[in-house]
C-alpha cells in the first residue's frame, strides 16, 4: 500500500504522512486506460517506475473518441453515452492498471474526463456533462477509488471552464462524495497558459494549484511568470506545472519550426521547479498519445511511443527530483535576489542553502548575502553529477563546466 501525499505543513509542498517531502515527477499518459493492453501496460508502467517518475497522468474518458470508440479489449466506459452508468468491464481494465501503477510504486493522477466532455470548445467532446449527471459521475468515481490510496485526482482536462464552472465544481464535490475520508488530493488540470487559480484557487476542494505552461515558442520568463503567480496567491497551496513543453512535441504545433528535445523539456522543468513548483510533470508527444500503427496520429509525431519511452529527456528527469530531495526541500523558496538574466534561484530562509538554475550555461553570481559553509558545486541535469565549482578570480561569479550539447544548462549549489 502506498501511503496518501497530502498538503504539507506549510501549504507550499506536497508530503507522505511520516513527514517526508514529497516531489511530485510526472507523466504524461492521457490515453492509457484507453489504447494499451495489459501487457503494454505492464511495460510503460515499468519502465516509468525504473526512470524514476512517481506519479501518471492519465484520462477516464479520455480525449479521443473516448465516449465512442472502445479501448483495447472493446469496452465503452459508459452505458448509452450515461455518466451515471459505468461498464464495469472498461472500468475493472482501470482498476487494473491503477493497481499495477501501486505495485511498481507509481501514483494516478485521474483525470475522470478530458475537458471536451464539459466543454468542447474543440475536438469531438461529445458534451455529456450537466451539474447533476457530473455530481453522480464523480460519485461513482470517487467510490470506486476511495480504498485505492495511489490515486490522486485531477479534475478538469484542457480546457477553458468559462460558462462551465458549476459542472466542474459539481463534479469536484461529487469526487469528495464518493469518498469521504476527505485525505485524498485533488487538483484542477486547465487549459494551456492558464491555471487552476485562474478559476477555483478559493474552493475547498482544491487542494494544490496546477498550470500548464504549454507548447508555444520556449519562453523561460513566461513559465517562471505562471508559476510564480500561483505560488505567490492566497490562501498559500503548492504548485506545479502538469503540461510544460513535450518532448518530440512540434514547437508552437508547427513541424516547420522543429520539435523540442531533451534540453526544452529540462529548462521548462527546472524553471518551473526553481519558481516555487513542488514537482513537475514530463511529456512526450508520442507516449502521451501511445502512438503506433493502430491509430491516426495526432501532430505529427517523429517515433512510435515504444521507442520514446527511452528519450534522452525521459531518462533524465529523476535527476531533478533526486536533486530536490537531497536538499531541505521544504526550507526552499524562490530568491528573487538571485534571479538574472534568465537564471532562477531557491534558497532557505537563513541563505545557508542556496540552489541557481542557469538554464544557458552562463555565469551564476552569488549575492553577499550567501551564509553557508562555502561548500560550492556544479550540478549537471543531463547525469545528476556534482562537481566542486571555483570561483572567477576576483569575485563572487562561477562559470560552469563546458559542455558538449545545444543546451548547456547547469545548477550551482551552494551550502
Amino acid at each position: 500500500m502506498l501511503p496518501r501525499p497530502r498538503v504539507s505543513k506549510d501549504s507550499r509542498h506536497l508530503a507522505l504522512p511520516d513527514g517526508r517531502p514529497f516531489f511530485w515527477l510526472g507523466d504524461t499518459a492521457w490515453e492509457l486506460f484507453h489504447r494499451l493492453s495489459r501487457e503494454e501496460t505492464e511495460e510503460y508502467l515499468r519502465v516509468r517506475a525504473e526512470q524514476g517518475f512517481n506519479v501518471v497522468q492519465a484520462v477516464g474518458l479520455a480525449e479521443f473518441e473516448g465516449i465512442r470508440k472502445p479501448n483495447f479489449y472493446g469496452d465503452l466506459p459508459l452505458v448509452d453515452e450515461d455518466p451515471t452508468r459505468l461498464n464495469e468491464r472498461y472500468w475493472r481494465h482501470v482498476d487494473f492498471v491503477v493497481d499495477r501503477a501501486a505495485a511498481l510504486g507509481l501514483y494516478v493522477g485521474l483525470l475522470p474526463t478530458w475537458g471536451d466532455k464539459v466543454n468542447k470548445a474543440w475536438g469531438v467532446g461529445p458534451v455529456i456533462f450537466n451539474e447533476g449527471n457530473a455530481r453522480a459521475y464523480g460519485r461513482l468515481v470517487g467510490r470506486r477509488y476511495a480504498d485505492r490510496d495511489n490515486v490522486i485526482l485531477i479534475n478538469g482536462g484542457d480546457r477553458d471552464p468559462a460558462d462551465r464552472k458549476a459542472v466542474w465544481r459539481a463534479l469536484a464535490e461529487g469526487l469528495l462524495e464518493g469518498d469521504d475520508s476527505h485525505e485524498r488530493l485533488i487538483t484542477y488540470h486547465p487549459q494551456g497558459a492558464r491555471s487552476s487559480a485562474d478559476d477555483f484557487h478559493d474552493d475547498r476542494w482544491l487542494d494544490f494549484n496546477m498550470v500548464q505552461s504549454g507548447h508555444g515558442p520556449a519562453n523561460l520568463d513566461y513559465v517562471a511568470r505562471l508559476v510564480l503567480a500561483s505560488y505567490r496567491r492566497n490562501p498559500v497551496k503548492p504548485v506545479l506545472d502538469g503540461e510544460p513543453a513535450y518532448e518530440n512535441h512540434p514547437i508552437d504545433w508547427n513541424k516547420t519550426l522543429g520539435y523540442f528535445d531533451e534540453g526544452d523539456v529540462r529548462r521548462a522543468a527546472y524553471t518551473g521547479v526553481f519558481s516555487g513548483g513542488c514537482g513537475v510533470t514530463y511529456g512526450c508527444h508520442a507516449v502521451w498519445q501511445f502512438a503506433s500503427d493502430r491509430y491516426e496520429p495526432v501532430n505529427n509525431p517523429i517515433s512510435n511511443w515504444r521507442y520514446s519511452l527511452r528519450l534522452p529527456g525521459a531518462n533524465q528527469m529523476r535527476h531533478l527530483k533526486e536533486l530536490m530531495l537531497s536538499l531541505p526541500f521544504f526550507d526552499l523558496a524562490p530568491w528573487e535576489a538571485a534571479s538574472n538574466s534568465g537564471q532562477r534561484a531557491l534558497a532557505t530562509g537563513d541563505r545557508k542553502t542556496v540552489a541557481v538554475y542557469s538554464p544557458d550555461g552562463g555565469k551564476v553570481e552569488l549575492p553577499e548575502a550567501v551564509s553557508g559553509s562555502g561548500r560550492i558545486e556544479w550540478f549537471d541535469p543531463t547525469n545528476g553529477k556534482r562537481t566542486p565549482a571555483k570561483v572567477d578570480e576576483g569575485g563572487r561569479a562561477f562559470s560552469p563546466p563546458k559542455r558538449e550539447g545545444r543546451v548547456r544548462d547547469w545548477v550551482l549549489l551552494s551550502s
